[in-house]
């Protein structure tokens, strides 16, 4: 049984939802403030944080910043009532993997959630996928560059994951997309916010830059500049 962590002050949301996925086999555990939804989401194992944005004694933000902090690489969907194109992006730096705005349809959250959990469980894999000095631990699901630990979330490892598969081709935008949506992207920026992150993780530290952007195109490692 897959199990979510509810982190929401709004109690008539929480219960919208805790109806709607009991259905589905889905385990719920609560939190009304984020003090408390913190300290859940550190102490337990979950497969998915649903995480409100704006929440009493310790906002969204930075649960998200001390969850990945911590080396807590569980997925974090976003639910929030701020709509702006800068929320969203601010989410993501922090540290979110999607995004959805309230009021939100149910059936499109479920999707996303289960996209989301089936990336992060999948299938367990063994070995290694290396290229360069960048090494994936299929197994562990832990990237690495020059033996350095990079601090992925679970979208970032996926899009590295894509890009050592296919190194030194170009992976398209496409492609991503259908990988970490089943669709086209929800919108523009938010890939490219999910690339800043992976760019500073993997690129940022190190005197060589490996990943490309291809204009129009798609991305690519390539140490050759």
């Amino acid at each position: 049984m897959k199990r979510v962590l509810l982190v929401e002050d709004n109690r008539e949301i929480a219960g919208v939802l805790f109806d709607f996925f009991e259905a589905s086999g889905l385990q719920l555990d609560y939190a009304d403030n984020g003090q408390l939804g913190l300290k859940l989401a550190m102490e337990g194992t979950f497969d998915l944080i649903l995480l409100d944005l704006m929440l009493p004694r310790i906002d969204g933000l930075t649960i998200c910043n001390q969850l990945r902090a911590a080396g807590k690489n569980t997925p974090i969907l976003m639910l929030t009532a701020l709509d702006s194109r800068e929320d969203m992006l601010k989410g993501f730096e922090h540290g979110a993997d999607d995004y959805l705005t309230k009021p939100f349809d149910l059936d499109i959250l479920e999707a996303r959630m289960k996209a989301l959990m089936n990336r992060y469980r999948g299938e367990v894999a063994s070995g290694d996928l290396s290229y360069q000095n960048v090494r994936i631990d299929l197994k562990q699901r832990k990237a690495y560059r020059e033996d350095k630990l990079l601090a992925l979330n679970p979208t970032t490892y996926t899009i590295l994951e894509m890009l050592l598969r296919n190194a030194p081709e170009v992976v398209t935008r496409q492609e991503i997309a259908l990988k970490l949506w089943d669709e086209d992207e929800p919108n523009h920026d938010v890939l490219r916010s999910h690339i800043y992150q992976l760019r500073n993780q993997l690129d940022k530290p190190f005197a060589t830059a490996l990943l490309k952007t291809i204009p129009k195109i798609g991305y690519a490692l390539d140490g050759e500049s």
